[in-house]
């Protein structure tokens, strides 16, 4: 069912990925009035109405032109999956989930660290990797569980992070394709000025505007990936180190018991 939601939702988010930007950039190409309402230049209206707009700006591009149309629209899809994704993943029910927080501390609320266990492998996710990694290290002393606690949620952390690093991939895809694009428009316009076509202003208007509209699709990606992926990073940092505290809380009673090594896990006090 999740993956039938999340099929339906990256194709939503592909199509309105190509539609908003065709509709945002068209809408550049408006006519200017002054105050009486009077038309000051419609040059920019009788390029797009004469080019066919946005939409012969990319088919018109020439192939090369066309494959980074599809590639910024294809980045931008992308980065909202990912984005998406992330936000469901990053959710403090889906890292500590409260039917797992419940269990465990009934369980240590009766000194039975076996059941405690139990429930972390009955409800996996970061914050019962990091409760269990505390349990497995119990005997070894308190210090030792606050290593295994460090390191888990480092791991956790890592994991987490290597979903975000795809919104910051996007992110950084957007202003490369931008400048490609961009290089292509200005190597059109020169070879349409080498060829003699100097007097052609519509072409070189046509060629300039390939460029520039590039660059704007590749910012127009960027930004909000670049704004998502460090707004998701800080709410992660947050959540890994409420798990910690947590998990130091939920453990601060073993402080002062052992478990006994006979596999039944009952519980004693340790001398002073």
């Amino acid at each position: 069912m999740n993956k039938l939601r999340k099929s339906m939702l990256a194709a939503a988010v592909l199509v309105g990925t190509c539609v908003a930007p065709m509709a945002a950039m068209q809408s550049f190409g408006q006519e200017l009035t002054d105050a009486n309402g009077n038309v000051v230049s419609d040059n920019a209206a009788q390029t797009t109405k004469s080019s066919g707009g946005f939409y012969e700006i990319v088919f018109g591009s020439g192939i090369v032109g066309m494959l980074l149309w599809f590639a910024l629209f294809g980045d931008g899809a992308m980065a909202i999956y990912f984005s998406i994704d992330s936000s469901i993943l990053i959710k403090p029910d889906k890292l500590i989930p409260k039917r797992l927080m419940d269990g465990v501390q009934a369980a240590m609320a009766e000194g039975d660290v076996v059941k405690a266990m139990e429930v972390c492998q009955q409800n996996p996710s970061a914050m019962a990797s990091i409760v269990m990694a505390a349990f497995q290290h119990i005997e070894e002393g308190f210090e030792a569980i606050q290593e295994a606690v460090n390191a888990a949620s480092d791991l956790e952390q890592e994991k987490i992070q290597q979903r975000l690093n795809w919104i910051s991939v996007c992110g950084n895809l957007g202003p490369s394709l931008g400048l490609l694009g961009t290089v292509q428009g200005m190597i059109l316009t020169f070879q349409a000025l080498a060829s003699g076509g100097a007097g052609d202003a519509a072409a070189l208007a046509n060629s300039i505007g390939q460029a520039l509209w590039t660059t704007a699709g590749g910012l127009i990606v960027s930004i909000p990936s670049i704004t998502v992926f460090y707004s998701l990073r800080n709410k992660a940092n947050r959540l890994i180190l409420k798990m910690m505290a947590m998990t130091m809380e939920i453990l601060n009673g073993l402080r002062n018991v052992a478990v006994e090594g006979d596999g039944e896990m009952p519980m004693e006090e340790v001398q002073a």
